[in-house]
């Protein structure tokens, strides 16, 4: 068996992606509450503003309102089906010590979703994880706030100047993590990023073979649609699920 690799945070973060979607809808209430009974330790969904600029959670950021699909940066809030939560409604229903990883849509999405989280429920701020493809978008927003984590959520293939350069770049900017698919893993490109100080993260990461190697690879956290999968293989990998960096 392969010897488990040192991951930055002693126990990593099981991430339940758009909440428990293998169990419930996706992101809604439902499916994040459910995934926090059957034990994951953080929260995963994506954010859009509306027209009015309040964070929901949505995947594709497109609902269907009547005959039409529209775009939910055209919609007011009143407008949404009622399936779609706004973040406030997660912060304020789904109690706990989790970490909440957010996808930005927007790049303005950002300074939203912290005025929110501080003004609802500030002590979520330290287990914040804000995710975004565009590394310039991280460094910007990381010139509005210092506390949150900053998460740089990308394809290996689309490192251009190699993963040495990303995680020293990402260093200097002070972006917290890298997010990538978990084929894209492996032992020595998670001790790299480690030597940078900078958090691995996986996504995709879906069933026992997958889960248990990611781990022993020393990812310091993992998304997943599977909740009760990715609890199990962390129980066996690892003996308890974390609720803290």
């Amino acid at each position: 068996m392969q010897q488990r690799l040192p991951s930055l945070i002693e126990r990593p973060i099981a991430f339940a992606h758009r909440g428990a979607r293998a169990h419930a809808p996706e992101n809604t209430l439902e499916a994040f509450s459910l995934a926090l009974v059957l034990g994951a330790s953080g929260l995963e969904s994506d954010v859009w503003l509306t027209a009015e600029g309040i964070p929901v959670l949505d995947h594709d950021g497109v609902v269907r309102i009547g005959r039409r699909r529209r775009p939910i940066v055209e919609c007011r809030r009143e407008d949404l089906p009622p399936h779609v939560p706004e973040l406030a409604d997660l912060l304020r229903e789904c109690p706990g010590e989790y970490h909440l990883s957010i996808d930005l849509q927007h790049p303005e999405a950002g300074l939203a979703v912290i005025e929110l989280v501080r003004a609802v429920r500030p002590q979520v701020l330290p287990r914040l994880w804000l995710c975004h493809r565009d590394v310039a978008v991280l460094t910007e927003l990381r010139r509005h706030d210092a506390s949150v984590h900053l998460v740089n959520s990308v394809r290996l293939g689309r490192i251009k100047e190699g993963p040495e350069r990303r995680a020293a770049a990402l260093a200097a900017a002070a972006i917290d993590a890298v997010n990538l698919h978990h084929l894209d893993w492996n032992g020595g490109l998670a001790t790299l990023f480690h030597r940078f100080e900078r958090f691995a993260f996986g996504w995709d990461v879906q069933f026992d073979y997958q889960l248990r190697p990611a781990l022993r690879m020393g990812l310091d956290g993992v998304f997943s649609d599977n909740v009760d999968t990715m609890v199990d293989a962390f129980k066996v990998e690892l003996g308890a699920i974390p609720t803290e960096l």
